[in-house]
C-alpha cells in the first residue's frame, strides 16, 4: 500500500531525527459513500492506537471525491505498528473495489507540526 520515490529506497528511517512522524494517505473514491464511512470509522479507532498524536479526513473541494487521511505519530516505531496492525489491515482490504486506483501513501518530516496543548 506504499507508494514510495526510487531514491528513499536506502532510507534509515531509524537514522532520522524527526519529532512527530506525519503519514499521509490519499484516497480517489469509486463509490464516496462507502469509502467515507470506512474511513471514518479507520480514523475513530485509529486515534485510539498507542502513540498516535492525531488523525484527521479531510475532503478535497476542488478533486470530487478525493480524500485525505492525516495522520500524526509519536516515532517511527508506533507508526509502524500501526501500519502492520489489524486496524490497518483490515481498511486496506476493506477499500478494494471502493477506489478508482491505489491510494497514495507518504511519509513526511514534521517541518512544523507540532501539537497544540
Amino acid at each position: 500500500m506504499t507508494n514510495r520515490p526510487d531514491d528513499t529506497d536506502d532510507l534509515e528511517i531509524d537514522d532520522l531525527e524527526i519529532d512527530v512522524v506525519v503519514v499521509t494517505l490519499r484516497f480517489d473514491a469509486a463509490d464516496e459513500p462507502r469509502l467515507l464511512a470506512v474511513l471514518a470509522k479507520y480514523v475513530v479507532l485509529t486515534r485510539m492506537e498507542p502513540g498516535c498524536r492525531n488523525v484527521d479526513l479531510v475532503s478535497s473541494v476542488t478533486v470530487p471525491g478525493r480524500h485525505l487521511v492525516v495522520q500524526k505519530w509519536d516515532g517511527f516505531a508506533e507508526q509502524q505498528a500501526h501500519f502492520d496492525s489489524e486496524l490497518m489491515v483490515e481498511m486496506a482490504q476493506a477499500c478494494g473495489d471502493l477506489l478508482t486506483g491505489p491510494p497514495d501513501v507518504d511519509l513526511w518530516s514534521s517541518t512544523s507540526a507540532h501539537d497544540l496543548a
